[in-house]
């Protein structure tokens, strides 16, 4: 994705940006930079004062007692993010944000949504918070080590293209906060979700789509440049670049395809 692509998203920031993880022989400054990733992920970016923190769980991780995926366990449970975003919250939108929060992405579909309300429904708070934290998607994407990061910003192994427009729906720039969006008291996906459609990708600000138009304009072309796969057998020497015209309604569809054959998306602009 080019770097005036990735402006116009508001997604700068995340572009050729190495996920924060605590290796082996960290430093004291590796683990404060997963400390302060750590707080700004899971509390969506919003601003905590000094004596919110949560010093004892910090001096657990530094001292190696805990991983850093028990790091984030304990943030998504304490008080805090309970009084952030679960006591004032709709639980739909709050479901959204632990998709957001936990896994770094949006939820895909409303089945999603309701084994989350079922969850919370029959067991819990935290059997809600673990089920994320717990997950082989989890696991897979962050283990014992990194600190989630938002993922739904590029095609990748196993991700649907939907979760691509829908991660713009609740992203709303690198300076944002979540507790600071003004649909904060209701969720983001709900009718999408509930009919299936693909969400039209809306930039950093609201109500903006990618091409200026709320919505997006489904009459537009768009030019998809991908970075193409070899097929067959034979390893694979060389990858070949290729572009696609589409329209809007095409647009889902295409990307599903290319990411099943392999093909990596590098750029999204009007034609």
């Amino acid at each position: 994705m080019t770097s005036s692509t990735a402006r116009q998203l508001g997604i700068e920031p995340f572009v050729g940006t190495a996920p924060t993880e605590l290796r082996t022989n960290w430093t004291e400054t590796d683990v404060q930079a997963v400390i302060h990733a750590a707080y700004r992920q899971v509390f969506g970016n919003d601003h905590l004062m000094q004596s919110e923190r949560l010093t004892s769980a910090e001096s657990l991780l530094r001292q190696g007692y805990i991983t850093v995926r028990d790091f984030v366990r304990i943030l998504a449970q304490s008080e805090l993010y309970r009084q952030k975003f679960f006591y004032s919250t709709p639980q739909v939108r709050l479901i959204e944000l632990n998709y957001k929060h936990l896994l770094g992405r949006a939820p895909y579909d409303e089945s999603e949504i309701a084994y989350h309300v079922d969850l919370y429904v029959q067991k819990g708070y935290e059997a809600e918070i673990n089920s994320y934290l717990d997950s082989l998607e989890y696991q897979t994407n962050f283990g014992e080590a990194i600190v989630p990061y938002y993922r739904g910003f590029a095609t990748q192994q196993g991700q649907k293209t939907v979760g691509f427009s829908r991660m713009f729906q609740v992203y709303r720039g690198y300076a944002n906060s979540d507790r600071a969006q003004g649909k904060n008291k209701s969720a983001w996906l709900t009718q999408d979700l509930a009919r299936n459609l693909a969400t039209p990708i809306q930039t950093s600000s609201f109500g903006r789509g990618l091409m200026g138009a709320a919505g997006g304009d489904r009459g537009q072309l768009y030019r998809v440049r991908v970075m193409q796969s070899g097929q067959g057998r034979t390893p694979q020497i060389r990858r070949s670049m290729g572009e696609y015209l589409v329209t809007y309604d095409q647009l889902s569809p295409t990307l599903q395809r290319l990411n099943q054959r392999g093909s990596r998306v590098v750029n999204i602009s009007p034609a």
